[in-house]
Formats: structure tokens, sequence, C-alpha cells
């Protein structure tokens, strides 16, 4: 399966690479054009070639175009991409103590999400993941909280007992719904909507502005605000592509870079906002739920032996104010 992957990724690559020259970049990423992740890669893009008075110009495929997040990830190593938004939990299987940033309930708000996005815990992490893997987290921009759809209300961990539910394929985005008796099926983010119109699975987790995005409301008549996860995405360079930089021009990927994460973590925020009487319009139930019910199924597994951060990096997470 890995072999393929790679192939897959390989392939698309060449297919793109008579549109490159030396100073070109490749930027993949699974999100639809119409999302706020892919405007503000854009965004990013074309401040990078004004900035650099068109030295460096970066090309941006989205919609899963370059492959699926596995793919994206290999990607990086194998020379065939350059940059990606890619999940923690995806990072987190090259350096597992990064995942820790999309572990469930582990962020209180909003605000402590920001905080820990630009403290010396995540620092401290993004250098781990450098350090093992030669790739460099440019920023973290905001996924937003992630919650349940389905073709019913999600309002008590009991609901969710045998829910057949589409997940990322990520092995810590398994650890909700397990907590709850819930049966989570790892599938493509392309194929997630059809898996819901034909019933292969009871439903799905993503935050608000992704329902929208990919129009699920059209195939789940319930959105449960569980938000389980403050889930965000680190903007990673691959080592070749970083080492082809001046120091100069690296301080300029990375001022853009991050100002795009911070601008777009906003932006995804005011989303989230806007989005519950957009949906309600649209004739979807939008259920608020105790999540404190659900937290506290998850608690014991935050700190079970098999996780990939320490005992001493969640308690400090804990404690960012």
């Amino acid at each position: 399966m890995r072999a393929r992957h790679q192939l897959t990724t390989l392939l698309l690559a060449l297919s793109i690479a008579p549109f490159t020259q030396a100073n070109d970049f490749v930027f993949g990423h699974v999100y639809e054009a119409s999302h706020s992740h892919h405007k503000w890669a854009e965004w990013a893009a074309d401040e990078i070639e004004k900035r650099s008075e068109g030295r460096h110009h970066i090309e941006v495929f989205p919609s899963s175009q370059l492959g699926n997040e596995v793919e994206l990830n290999e990607g990086l190593g194998l020379g065939t991409l350059d940059i990606i938004y890619t999940g923690n939990a995806f990072a987190g299987n090259a350096y597992p103590p990064i995942a820790l940033g999309s572990a469930p309930f582990v962020f209180r708000d909003f605000d402590h999400w920001i905080a820990y996005s630009k403290s010396d815990l995540f620092k401290e992490l993004s250098q781990g993941y450098e350090e093992s893997t030669g790739h460099v987290p440019l920023g973290l921009i905001y996924f937003g909280q992630r919650h349940v759809t389905a073709n019913k209300p999600v309002l008590t961990p009991e609901d969710m007992q045998g829910m057949k539910i589409r997940v990322p394929d990520a092995p810590l985005l398994l650890m909700f719904p397990r907590a709850v008796g819930a049966n989570p099926t790892p599938i493509a983010f392309s194929e997630v909507y059809l898996a819901l119109q034909q019933g292969v699975v009871d439903g799905q987790e993503n935050p608000l502005p992704i329902i929208r995005a990919m129009k699920f409301e059209e195939v789940q008549s319930d959105i449960s605000l569980t938000g389980h996860i403050y889930d965000s995405q680190p903007i990673i360079m691959s080592s070749n592509a970083w080492s082809s930089l001046s120091a100069e021009d690296q301080a300029l990927f990375r001022d853009v870079f991050q100002e795009a994460a911070e601008q777009g973590s906003l932006d995804i925020q005011q989303q989230e906002q806007d989005l519950v009487p957009w949906f309600q319009e649209q004739g979807t139930q939008v259920h608020e739920v105790d999540r404190e019910a659900f937290a506290e199924a998850v608690r014991p597994s935050l700190t079970g032996e098999d996780v990939g951060w320490t005992a001493e990096q969640y308690e400090r997470l804990e404690a960012i104010e």
C-alpha cells in the first residue's frame, strides 16, 4: 500500500514538472478551493512572489489533486512536493509528540489554542519534528473545532455507541470515537461525501467550515457541537526546498507563512461563529451538547502509555494561559 502511495505521488508530481522551474515550489493540500485554507495558501504564494520580486513562485494544488494526507506527507520526503498543510496527527507519524496539538479535549477554548500556537512548547515540538525529519514547520493554522454530524442528534457519549463514524486515517483520531464506544472508520477526505450519501458510515466529524465546504449538510441532517478537538495544521516545507533558499529567503518564507497562519486562523474562527445560524437556515438541526461528559470519557486515554507525547508535555499544555 505504501509503495502504491509513493508511486501515485511521484506520477502526479512528474505530470506537473514541465510547468515548474528551479525557483518554483509546489504546495499541495486536501481542502476544497472554496475553503479558507486555500485562500490563504494563494495569498502566501502571491506575497512570496511579490516580496521576492518574482524570484520565487508557488503553485498551489487544492482538493487532493496531489494526493491524500498520507501521500502529501510522503511527497515531502520523495521531493515531489515542497509545501503542505497537514494535520498534527499525520505529522505525528514522523514525530509523535507534535500530535498533541490534535488530541481531544486538551484545549479549553480558542484563546488557549492561540496561546499554544505562540508558546515555547509548540516551538520545541516544531524543532523536534524538524530534527527528526529535516522538514520545517513554517506556521500553525487553525482548522476549527471538530463536531459530529449524523442523521440523528448526538447529545451524550451513549448516543455514539456502535456508531460507524468516518475519521481521517491517523491513529490519534481514533481516540475520541473509541473512548465513547463508536466504530471509527478511516476514509480518504475526498471520499467522505459519497460514503455518507451511500450509508457506508453513519456520520463524520469535522469543523463547521469544512462541513459547509464539502456540503455535508446535504447528506447529514444533524450537527452536534461536541467540539472534541480544536484542530490545526502545521504548514510544512520540505528539507530539500528549505535548503535551496538563502538565509534571507528562509526568513521571508517563514514571515509570510506565519502571517498567513495568523490571518487564516482568525478567518476560520470568525466562520465558526457565523456558520451555526447559516446551517440552521438551511434546515440542518444544530445541537448544543454537554462537552464535559464526552471529555470525561476521553480523559483517561490522554495519559495512556501509547500516546506520542510525555506527561510533562501534556501538563505544560494544560498550564498554558
